[in-house]
């Protein structure tokens, strides 16, 4: 009789088993597949939000009075320094006036002469002696040498130069020993009045006819007067503390340019602005009830703004969106998404035509509420 290995029997028990493992595997089909991939989604609501946009601008004083000669002579001194603070009639330049003076001396004594002629004649005349032809000659002869005595003291009154306003000095381009001109094409100076500033900026035919459409009013003087107030971005990036107004605008696109010219006032009561500061207009646009989306939940594609949409069994479709204006990181749409339809809002990157996700809903506020409302060029 044989004798059986038990260790063969081991061996061959466990290869069955093994076996038979294998082939339950294969009868019970395939593993179950996983979700899709989760994404963020979130329902597009009307959401009202304001823009800014900013323009170039050049500061001037409401009142600017150059400052010229109305006679030709010397300075002789210069009673005023630049940046100071003048008074209507305060005497900012005074002239050479010893030849002016020499001149009256003349002129007076010939007026001088000029009466005694006519208190001479007028007896004569009244005796029938001589003409009174010759007595209106005299008369005449006195009234015109008065007349030239007047016309020299007031060039000597000229020669004393005022301020024309009240304001601040400006640059002096002439200094005590020059000779001025009232043909010379720079003045002396210009004084300003700085209480209050014009800030004077354009708009291209766009920023225009959006201007127009989004003001209210019925025509453009209405739509300037209901417009919001405007801040003024100084040189150094600080805001101006006074608030502006617009206006004026010319309403008419130049055709050189193709800008529209307007100006806004603001008050300057600590004569932080003067002449030649420079500075950007800072211009409120407000979108009311609007379609916007975080530029998150967007990519470009051959030049287009694209978005996923959420569709039917939760597969995502990409769709072109028209956008009217970039706020931070929101967009405003025109057009491609509209009120009710749901987004993917972030992770679009990983995202394909009709690729089926398991979207997690966030709400609208969330994604919008905390962005700045800054409006970029």
């Amino acid at each position: 009789m044989r004798r059986i290995n038990l260790k063969s029997i081991i061996t061959i028990c466990f290869i069955t088993g093994l076996l038979s493992s294998c082939g339950n595997k294969q009868d019970s089909g395939q593993a179950p597949q996983r979700p899709p991939a989760s994404f963020s989604v979130s329902k597009i609501n009307h959401k009202t939000v304001t823009g800014f946009q900013q323009y170039p601008t050049n500061i001037e004083g409401i009142v600017n009075s150059d400052v010229r000669p109305k006679v030709t002579g010397y300075i002789q001194k210069v009673l005023v320094d630049e940046g100071q603070k003048v008074k209507k009639g305060e005497i900012l330049f005074k002239l050479e006036t010893q030849a002016l003076s020499q001149d009256a001396g003349a002129a007076k004594a010939r007026i001088n002469v000029a009466q005694v002629e006519v208190d001479k004649l007028i007896p004569l005349v009244e005796k029938n002696i001589i003409s009174p032809v010759q007595l209106e000659t005299a008369k005449a002869n006195l009234v015109q040498a008065k007349a030239n005595y007047s016309s020299i003291v007031a060039n000597i009154g000229y020669a004393t130069v005022k301020s024309p306003v009240d304001g601040y000095v400006g640059a002096i381009n002439f200094r005590e020993g020059s000779l001025i001109s009232p043909n010379d094409k720079t003045p002396l100076t210009t004084v300003s009045d700085i209480k209050q500033v014009y800030a004077f900026f354009t708009m291209n035919e766009v920023g225009y006819l959006d201007f127009l459409q989004n003001s209210k009013g019925n025509n453009l003087e209405e739509k300037i007067s209901n417009f919001p107030e405007v801040n003024l971005i100084l040189a150094n990036g600080d805001v101006y503390s006074e608030k502006g107004k617009i206006e004026t605008s010319s309403g008419q696109i130049n055709q050189n340019t193709g800008t529209v010219s307007f100006r806004a006032v603001f008050n300057n009561p600590n004569q932080l602005l003067t002449n030649g500061n420079s500075g950007k207009i800072k211009i409120p646009t407000i979108y009311k009830d609007a379609i916007v989306i975080p530029q998150e939940a967007t990519y470009e594609q051959q030049g287009n703004i694209m978005a996923f949409k959420v569709g039917e069994n939760n597969t995502v479709s990409a769709s072109i969106v028209k956008i009217k204006a970039s706020i931070e990181n929101l967009y405003v749409v025109e057009s491609g998404v509209i009120e009710g339809d749901k987004i993917v809002v972030s992770g679009v990157g990983k995202l394909r035509n009709d690729m089926p996700i398991t979207p997690q809903e966030v709400p609208f506020d969330s994604i919008v509420k905390p962005i700045k409302t800054l409006f970029k060029n």
